[in-house]
């Protein structure tokens, strides 16, 4: 007796192979199945492996072939069934891995002198090199951020894509660093925190959002400042919300009106504070925000940008609030891009960490904790 084992995506497919190969006399061992190991796991299905044992003295030829005949009538219908749902089952990275590895193949069969092991190497270490520096450009990262995390491939010298894509998914992990939302609210003190960005990305949404959590989901006493009263609606806004709430809202005009209303609430237990959306080109309304930030000691800052705003406009804003000190960032419209790229790049630009993300208008549920894992993977293709 001799075993052989088979893989296929599912149990039926892996069963069809072993009749097709060793005909009716085969012997079912064992089914079991397959989880991809290494960086691959991140993306790829499982898979189902069949173990058959079959006498290696018998000969069954014309039962094989009409075996097979039977065989290859009952796979046209699971291959048509495949096709249909082709686009459903191919993820984009794994696609990608096939591309490359086929190239590999292809490479191998051109005519010509024979080359060097080192050759051979050095050309499968440019191909992936190239193939995952094309891919951080296609999601928008910054040249110069993909060339310093390309320098990581190059001081590896791996030929193995699956490594590959860990030196690369390692990182930018290590550029995007552990994200940091609010600090734990100790018992007794009140934890204020301010909230700026421009015009339009959503800072009094993810301030209610925030609220509502600490409210319903921490039990904390909650407060809420505005100095947003360019805007009418804006005000408006976030007093639905803090009657929903049951929580007090205080709308100030002046720093002696903010250095009012934090006495006011000095027995909450975090006071969240709305801001105007300032332009980032009007100079004097950034230096305004300034001084009202700073009127205020311990507090946090959080900058709220937009993660569908284009990168030059990105560097544009951050360079108006950088007398703005230790702000944290929030990413709001996450639901309306699928190009993380600026992310790391504002990352990388201004060494701020990252603390929130926000994918929708749902409050208080659509806003988590910025998932730096999510955007390695997806920056190299693996959500695509």
């Amino acid at each position: 007796m001799k075993l052989v084992r088979y893989q296929g995506e599912n149990e039926k497919e892996a069963m069809l192979k072993v009749k097709e190969e060793l005909g009716k006399d085969a012997l079912i061992v064992n089914i079991k199945t397959i989880k991809p190991k290494g960086f691959y796991k991140l993306f790829r299905k499982t898979s189902i492996e069949v173990t058959a044992a079959v006498d290696e003295n018998i000969s069954n030829s014309n039962e094989k072939k009409a075996n097979k005949e039977f065989i290859t009538n009952e796979k046209s219908g699971i291959i048509e069934q495949k096709t249909q749902n082709e686009n459903l089952d191919i993820k984009g990275l794994e696609k990608k891995i096939e591309d490359i590895q086929s190239l590999f193949l292809n490479q191998e069969h051109v005519k010509g002198e024979p080359k060097s092991d080192n050759e051979v190497t050095s050309n499968k270490v440019n191909q992936i090199i190239k193939s995952i520096y094309n891919q951080l450009l296609d999601n928008e990262v910054d040249e110069a951020v993909a060339n310093e995390i390309i320098q990581e491939l190059h001081l590896k010298k791996t030929e193995d894509l699956d490594n590959a894509l860990m030196v690369a998914y390692n990182k930018i992990i290590e550029i995007l660093e552990k994200p940091e939302i609010l600090d734990e609210i100790e018992k007794g003190s009140s934890k204020k925190v301010f909230f700026i960005g421009p015009t339009g990305v959503g800072k009094t949404t993810t301030i209610a959002k925030i609220a509502s959590h600490y409210v319903l989901n921490q039990k904390k006493n909650v407060a809420l400042i505005t100095a947003d009263t360019y805007r009418i609606a804006a005000v408006e806004q976030l007093r639905t919300y803090a009657n929903i709430l049951c929580i007090p809202l205080k709308v100030i005009y002046s720093v002696e009106e903010m250095e009012e209303a934090i006495n006011e609430f000095q027995d909450k237990d975090l006071i969240l504070i709305d801001t105007a959306g300032r332009s980032h080109k009007n100079e004097i309304q950034i230096q305004e925000l300034g001084h009202l930030i700073g009127s205020v000691e311990d507090k946090e800052t959080y900058l709220v940008l937009s993660a569908t705003t284009k990168y030059k406009d990105l560097i544009n804003i951050t360079k108006r609030y950088n007398h703005i000190s230790n702000y944290k960032l929030i990413f709001t419209k996450f639901d309306e891009t699928s190009c993380y790229g600026n992310i790391l790049n504002i990352k990388k630009k201004t060494n701020a960490k990252l603390s929130y993300s926000t994918f929708g208008q749902n409050v208080p549920d659509d806003i988590k904790e910025i998932d730096v894992q999510e955007i390695a993977k997806h920056l190299l293709g693996g959500n695509e």
